[in-house]
């Protein structure tokens, strides 16, 4: 019985195996592909690298500052620091020990009113320095204009990314024992 079943189903899957219409399938196949050819088309011919020199001798900056600033009463100056370059040999002749740390470093501990001309008193590295209105202080030529009670007014000056200087006021406020404002 096994033998009889065992050839049955061996039967059923051979004519499963036989043509069930793909003839048509084949046909259509064969009339569409007949006319067929690979077809890609040729890559562009690559030109060789030809450098372009650069010169850059006699053309302005466009990344100048003054090219996009209106014209100003200091243009006579321009390109050669500006109206506010500082005095680079008055500092050496100065030689303040204020003018070799940053202002950020420098802290006002105290105030004094000797003979009417107020001072403000300077902690710098562990230096306690007196100073008043016209002493430069801070690494950007900081002059000082105004010295009260609680803080000290200055006027710094600095350079931009194109060589040209200005002024910037600053402040430095009285230090209470903590190390803030008062």
């Amino acid at each position: 019985m096994k033998r009889v079943f065992f050839m049955a189903v061996t039967l059923l899957t051979l004519s499963a195996c036989g043509d069930n219409g793909n003839e048509r399938l084949q046909q259509w196949m064969a009339e569409n592909s007949k006319d067929l050819r690979g077809n890609v088309p040729k890559l562009p011919t690559v030109k060789p690298y030809e450098p372009v020199p650069y010169a850059v001798d006699g053309i302005l900056d466009p990344f100048k500052t003054s090219k996009i600033e209106p014209e100003s009463k200091y243009k006579q100056l321009a390109g050669h620091g500006g109206a506010f370059q500082p005095d680079f040999e008055a500092r050496e002749v100065r030689n303040s020990l204020l003018e070799k740390y940053p202002l950020e470093s420098l802290k006002m501990i105290g105030f004094l009113n000797v003979n009417n001309v107020p001072m403000a008193v300077i902690l710098a590295a562990d230096k306690i320095k007196q100073i008043r209105q016209g002493d430069y202080i801070g690494l950007d030529f900081g002059m000082v204009t105004k010295v009260s009670e609680t803080e000290i007014q200055l006027r710094e000056l600095i350079q931009d990314s194109a060589g040209d200087w200005s002024e910037r006021k600053s402040s430095l406020y009285l230090q209470n024992k903590e190390g803030g404002k008062k």
